[in-house]
């Protein structure tokens, strides 16, 4: 299927791997210039030559703290009128919710809340202008089925998910969408921490921590991030106009209820 989104531009954000680099891969492979942004610049640069080899299109690579306001500032230089925007950022640890204090809220918040509203801020008004915009966040499949041990990350994605509920129906009109992308249990870094810390609080070891997470899932397996990057390129097509306000969740069945 032609997405019918060649030659526009997106800005990706945490893009040097992961779920990040998936979205932008595939949106490159759709003929999409993009700017991509994570805080360091060997990995990220590394990542802007592998799809650019890949798809041969124009990738510009930004090493900067996108939750700061001087991040923010450079990945808009870079990047003034993007198209498609994909907000992500590194989830805060985990632990226990009495071990953190006002300070670890706040910069939850700060990333993983604030940070995306700055951004949809920042680019909405031109994209309604332009008459197209996708704008994609991506979240947590915790948003629907919270996980004890990630409560800033549930907190602060809620919160985010609550916001972008309101505005999604006033930009649609303008043909520009903003959704929710909910991963569930992919096979990244992000995950490989997560299991570490069930691990190291259980005292039982990782790969039987690993296998039983496996086990678990109706899929018998976790997710392949590139399964996530297609989900987010046809989301940011000519044919995903009508999608809006929604939270998709991708966790191979996992989640048991029906809406």
């Amino acid at each position: 299927m032609d997405l019918g989104i060649r030659g526009k531009t997106a800005l990706v954000c945490a893009a040097s791997k992961g779920l990040g680099k998936a979205c932008a891969m595939s949106l490159a492979r759709e003929g999409v210039d993009v700017t991509i942004v994570a805080r360091t610049a060997g990995p990220l640069e590394a990542t802007a030559e592998e799809i650019r080899q890949a798809t041969g299109v124009n990738v510009k690579a930004v090493a900067v703290d996108i939750t700061s306001p001087e991040g923010r500032a450079a990945a808009l230089e870079a990047c003034p009128n993007p198209d498609i925007l994909v907000n992500n950022a590194g989830g805060p640890p985990p632990g226990d919710f009495r071990d953190w204090e006002r300070e670890h809220w706040i910069k939850a918040i700060d990333a993983n809340m604030l940070t995306p509203i700055e951004l949809i801020k920042a680019t909405v008004d031109g994209m309604i202008e332009r008459r197209f915009g996708r704008i994609i966040n991506i979240t947590s499949g915790a948003v629907k089925a919270p996980i004890d041990i990630l409560g800033l990350s549930n907190g602060a994605r809620a919160g985010l998910t609550g916001f972008v509920a309101g505005i999604a129906r006033n930009t649609v009109r303008h043909n520009v969408t903003i959704n929710g992308l909910l991963p569930g249990p992919f096979d990244t870094d992000r995950l490989q921490g997560t299991l570490a810390a069930v691990s190291k609080k259980t005292g039982r070891p990782l790969e039987e921590v690993r296998d039983e997470r496996i086990a678990t899932n109706p899929a018998g397996r976790f997710g392949y991030p590139e399964e996530f990057g297609e989900a987010c390129a046809f989301l940011c097509g000519q044919h995903a106009g009508f999608i809006t306000g929604q939270n998709i969740l991708l966790d191979g069945g996992a989640f048991p209820g029906t809406l």
